[in-house]
């Protein structure tokens, strides 16, 4: 095979690479499921069933159709799945990969970068690439994790995910400031009424409302989800559970929303702000790291493809697969061996089922790979082929 030819295999490839990893973050790349005689096949055919994405959580039930069976919607298997785990002290599924959930997009990104990259041969116009894709995801990511209203830049579903998590239902549109202007409106016909003026009156007051419906625009779904979130933080402000008002950057979402899920069954603060401090160090440490990270890539790996730096912009994300398996099983492990105390029944510490299938109780376990993960195996095989072809030019 001649230059040429290897050369634009190479660009295949690796177009070919980006548009996978664009696709496998959308998508399930693992699920877990249990099984018990209290939840039978017929309303639960696929067991409690949780999808695990890059950005969080997700609902893995489906609904059920069926004459004897009568639902609107699939059951939330994500919030059933903590309701059961809490009963042996484990913190619910939330509390764990915070900052992988919060610097997905950004990480995706670094990895689409450094991919097409290494498809360039020349270090000069490899340098001019990096310096440019570089520093946009610097600049978003600075934007997201502490801008004030940052989370305008975040993805939409990982908001959607962290709303479902609070135990709130993320799809329900009359959340947020529906329930925020009832309450306020509630309020001030209390206030009226006792000062002895005039209460308007219902009537009054849906007309004022349809009226105001009518005119002004429903909000996007990003935004709609922001808001839920906001007013949710505001009310723990009010109720001085956080002491910094709302600024709306993924730093301060991640720190919050991680306090509170670790405090929704077991709400020992002396347990659970350490843990959350942590958090917030950790953010710093990764968000500079991945900087440190770009800036090296952008200063020694634009050199000759000879140099070994150049060679971790294909490496880094064909080992993928491995890092998200250990990372997996990195939390499974802190999920059975950091149980609380306050947990209805008393087990000893355990390692859930990372694969196959297992037993906890009366629960049968399943933990297996989905169609992301099988995209991300692609990607790594494509990625090895453009590996081989680059070496073999450099030889």
């Amino acid at each position: 095979m001649n230059d040429t030819k290897r050369s634009l295999l190479i660009t295949s490839l690796s177009a070919a690479s980006v548009i996978i990893m664009i696709i496998m973050y959308f998508n399930p790349i693992w699920w877990v499921a249990l099984t018990a005689p209290n939840y039978p096949e017929a309303a639960f055919p696929d067991g409690v069933r949780i999808n695990f994405h890059m950005n969080g959580v997700f609902n893995g039930c489906s609904l059920v159709v069926k004459d004897e069976i009568i639902e609107e919607e699939a059951l939330d298997c994500v919030h059933e799945m903590d309701t059961i785990n809490h009963y042996v002290g484990m913190y619910p599924i939330a509390a764990g990969g915070p900052i992988e959930r919060g610097f997905s997009p950004f990480l995706i990104t670094l990895l689409i970068i450094m991919v097409i990259a290494f498809a360039i041969s020349d270090p000069k116009k490899r340098r001019m690439f990096l310096g440019a894709a570089f520093a946009f995801n610097a600049v978003w990511m600075t934007l997201t994790i502490y801008k004030t209203d940052g989370l305008n830049f975040q993805n939409e579903g990982y908001l959607y995910a962290l709303m479902n998590q609070l135990d709130q239902d993320a799809n329900d549109k009359t959340l947020g400031s529906v329930k925020a202007a009832d309450s306020a409106r509630a309020l001030k016909q209390l206030r009226d009424s006792l000062a002895g003026k005039e209460v308007e009156s219902m009537d009054d007051i849906n007309d004022a409302d349809e009226n105001a419906t009518a005119e002004e625009p429903e909000l996007a779904e990003k935004q709609r989800l922001i808001t839920q979130l906001k007013e949710t933080y505001d009310i723990d402000f009010a109720n001085q559970r956080v002491s910094d008002e709302w600024v709306g950057n993924g730093h301060q979402l991640m720190a919050w929303h991680y306090g509170k899920v670790l405090g929704r069954y077991f709400n020992n603060q002396d347990e659970i702000q350490p843990m959350v401090k942590v958090l917030r160090i950790a953010t710093h440490v990764v968000f500079f790291g991945l900087i440190g990270a770009m800036l090296l890539l952008i200063v020694v790996g634009t050199r000759a493809t000879k140099n070994p730096v150049y060679w971790l912009m294909i490496l880094v994300p064909m080992a993928l697969p491995v890092f998200f398996v250990i990372d997996y099983a990195s939390w499974l492990w802190w999920y059975g061996h950091t149980l609380n105390d306050m947990g209805a029944f008393a087990v000893k510490p355990f390692m859930p089922t990372v694969f196959g299938e297992g037993k906890v109780a009366q629960f049968a376990t399943f933990s297996y790979p989905s169609i992301g993960f099988g995209l991300m195996m692609l990607n790594s095989a494509i990625l090895a082929a453009i590996a081989l072809m680059r070496r073999k030019e450099s030889l």
